[in-house]
């Protein structure tokens, strides 16, 4: 049921013809079908994590599909005005997911707040959605087993980080701070196995793949 109130979120979330999208997607969500890439800077103020600034990119088609008529004065650029209604249908969509949003903490979910500084971009042919959530409570950047992953556990939409610079860290953060992708640890390290315990009891099915480790400690 979760599922399936997931899926038909997604119509309402990211495409404005959402009633005949939710029809589709019923049937293809089982691929992915929407592709976006992501790009996180993790606030810091006063030695701890506030929370993720996050840009998300769309893919060609989703743009191409999500600005049809948006272009209310046809001059050809889609400004901050004319998506403003379409931003704030996106990030009110999304609440109840959590933006997609996953911070853990030794093992256990961190709850976030509403999304803030909200809103969209049109640049070079695609969509860009930028906003803010902040963690119910901050995190000491020397907490051990903090980190975080966005994904669809519905596997409509697949989320990429970004080929430069995926995760950044806000400004004052310490310089030992460093983000390490399941993906891209080595095995040996210890780092892979450290992703899945964080990730391994969340309620919600999160692959350590996807998933980001940010350590503080000295390097």
């Amino acid at each position: 049921m979760r599922m399936r109130r997931l899926r038909e979120q997604m119509g309402a979330i990211l495409i404005p013809a959402a009633s005949a999208w939710v029809t589709l997607i019923a049937d293809v969500f089982a691929h992915p079908h929407m592709w976006v890439t992501v790009e996180t800077t993790v606030l810091y103020e006063k030695g701890t994590f506030t929370g993720p600034r996050e840009s998300w990119t769309f893919d060609d088609y989703y743009t191409a599909y999500a600005i049809e008529g948006l272009d209310k004065d046809h001059d050809g650029i889609y400004d901050r005005d004319e998506l403003s209604e379409l931003a704030r249908v996106n990030i009110e969509a999304m609440k109840e997911v959590g933006y997609f949003t996953y911070p853990v903490l030794g093992g256990q979910e961190v709850k976030v707040g509403p999304a803030q500084d909200y809103w969209l971009e049109h640049k070079d042919g695609v969509l860009s959605l930028h906003f803010t959530v902040l963690f119910a409570q901050p995190i000491l950047t020397e907490a051990e087993g903090f980190g975080f992953a966005v994904e669809d556990c519905t596997v409509f939409i697949a989320f990429l980080p970004a080929k430069v610079d995926p995760v950044k860290f806000g400004d004052g953060a310490p310089k030992t701070c460093r983000a390490r992708f399941g993906r891209h640890t080595d095995a040996n390290s210890g780092d892979a196995e450290r992703l899945a315990k964080v990730f391994a009891q969340l309620p919600t099915r999160i692959s350590a793949v996807n998933a980001v480790l940010i350590d503080c400690g000295a390097h």
